[in-house]
């Protein structure tokens, strides 16, 4: 079970706010690493993991990289979930699934990844309101928001102003900050939008942000730690998956993942 105050003091115990992301691509695994599908891709997680672990809080696995690989895929995503916990236990695990929908659709994605599965928390879109995101509220567990996100396409929607003037954002945030405390609930806040970050912070200034778009994407990590920490020191959970992932092709490449990952400390 996590709660803010077990975040915030995890970070600062471990000095780093980083949080892994197992957006593992198949194709982009060393040829150092043989035999099948499934061997191939959890021996890479797993020394990944084992590179990683002493220098992140929280490891995020991309469901799509594993659906996309088909049945073999869900038992890739449990085994590497399974190990996490097992061989990482105080590590914060997160379903990077996007998920929300009518509330008995979204009970059943609530099942399958935060109770039959060893996950602290999912990811989830807000845009069909409340009541599609309560069935994910579980005792220990978390929802991590879209607010901001990372790619260009924020600019369709997202900063749009709505009629008071304020982007739609904005009122993701408030709305939903109204409703569930910082013991529950995250925001995704993207790192391609630095100066907007501490708009962001003022706006939940105690609420985590799970920040993509450092690393391959090009954010600013200096100035994302200066406008997100809170005022505990923490708050934040900076994601790098490709800059981590592939940081090297050789036959030493979970080396070269740890040596990345030192960069997020605080």
């Amino acid at each position: 079970m996590f709660t803010k105050n077990s975040l915030d003091q995890l970070i600062l115990s471990k000095r780093t706010v980083l949080c892994v992301g197992l957006d593992t691509d198949p194709m982009k695994i060393p040829p150092c690493i043989t035999g099948t599908l499934q061997q191939r891709v959890l021996e890479f997680n797993q020394k990944i993991i084992h590179a990683t672990a002493p220098r992140c809080v929280a490891f995020k696995i991309n469901t799509a990289f594993y659906e996309a690989m088909g049945h073999e895929g869900w038992y890739i995503l449990m085994k590497t979930a399974l190990y996490i916990k097992e061989q990482y236990p105080s590590a914060f695990l997160i379903a990077d699934a996007k998920r929300a929908d009518i509330g008995n659709t979204s009970e059943k994605y609530a099942r399958a990844f935060l109770e039959e599965m060893p996950f602290d928390a999912i990811t989830a879109s807000p845009y069909m309101g409340i009541d599609s995101i309560q069935p994910f509220f579980k005792e220990g567990k978390y929802i991590i928001l879209l607010a901001l996100t990372s790619n260009k396409g924020a600019m369709d929607f997202q900063l749009q102003p709505m009629a008071d003037g304020r982007p739609l954002y904005q009122h993701v945030l408030q709305k939903f900050s109204d409703h569930y405390d910082e013991d529950k609930l995250m925001f995704v806040a993207g790192a391609t939008h630095g100066e907007i970050l501490k708009v962001i912070r003022s706006m939940v200034p105690e609420h985590y942000l799970l920040v993509p778009g450092l690393g391959a994407q090009g954010g600013d990590l200096s100035l994302t730690l200066q406008a997100g920490i809170n005022s505990a020191g923490a708050g934040l959970l900076i994601n790098s998956s490709r800059e981590i992932l592939y940081a090297s092709n050789a036959e030493n490449f979970w080396e070269a993942a740890a040596i990345v990952s030192e960069k997020y400390g605080i």
